[in-house]
């Protein structure tokens, strides 16, 4: 099991390297005390250079290094959307090489830390590092042909798209998770596990079967991988094409719900 989400207080006495994604004004308004901050619009490449929005190593490593991280750094990373674009990082980082076990969320957000901690404003003076990565083989990542594949197979394949986006056009038998059902509205952290692994179930996803992600935007994908990572699922990897890329590949689709088994 993968250690995914870090609550506050654990966040508060840890010695990891706090990074927070919200935009400049956001962080220039307030921080957690100690945070770098690595902008989220600064870490994805929405051309058609990479799959996905996924940025290219050596963009992702410049990123990385003027922010001061190091490749053997302990991450906490948060934002201020309940954890869904600080996962989106963790991503990233882990597709392009950082140690997966290294890579963790603040439970909830900046809201949420501030409840019971303090914030501040004052910039942290980082040198700069000399960070390295490159696409990590055998990772999370999977192609248009794989996730094909799964189709045929015993994998539960799943869009984590908006409701409208999947009763519009999805891939054949993929069921429909949505990661804000997997979070606490009032406290904007994850659900307790037991409630959590029993949304999931609902859908088809239990510990045991191979899970395949997809969505548009890939923000909402990372958060449910954190979440399947958090409760022990061993099996699981994403597509980051979406929906018009997949069709472009000539993927099959349809329009009709799955019985979910």
């Amino acid at each position: 099991m993968t250690e995914k989400f870090v609550p506050p207080e654990r966040v508060a006495r840890e010695a990891d390297t706090v990074v927070d994604v919200r935009r400049e004004g956001e962080y220039a308004d307030g921080h957690v005390p100690g945070a770098v901050h690595v902008p989220f619009e600064q870490f994805r490449d929405p051309s058609d250079r990479t799959e996905g929005t996924l940025p290219t190593p050596a963009a992702f490593a410049s990123l990385l290094s003027g922010a001061g991280i190091a490749p053997d750094d302990r991450i906490v990373a948060y934002d201020g959307g309940c954890g869904v674009y600080a996962s989106r990082f963790l991503v990233t980082a882990e597709v392009l090489g950082h140690e997966a076990d290294r890579l963790r969320l603040l439970d909830g957000d900046l809201e949420a830390w501030a409840r019971t901690h303090e914030t501040t404003s004052a910039v942290l003076e980082t040198p700069e590092t000399n960070y390295a990565c490159r696409r990590l083989d055998g990772g999370p990542l999977i192609s248009a042909a794989e996730l094909e594949d799964a189709l045929d197979g015993d994998a539960v394949v799943v869009d984590t798209r908006d409701p409208i986006e999947y009763d519009t056009v999805h891939l054949p038998g993929a069921v429909n998770v949505q990661w804000r059902a997997l979070v606490d509205g009032e406290t904007r952290r994850l659900k307790p596990r037991e409630e959590t692994a029993a949304i999931l179930e609902t859908d088809g996803l239990v510990p045991g079967r191979p899970i395949r992600l997809y969505c548009n935007t890939a923000r909402r994908l990372s958060f449910v991988y954190a979440v399947l990572c958090e409760l022990g699922y061993n099996d699981v990897a994403f597509y980051e094409g979406g929906i018009d890329a997949w069709a472009a590949y000539g993927g099959p689709v349809e329009t009709t719900a799955p019985d979910v088994p």
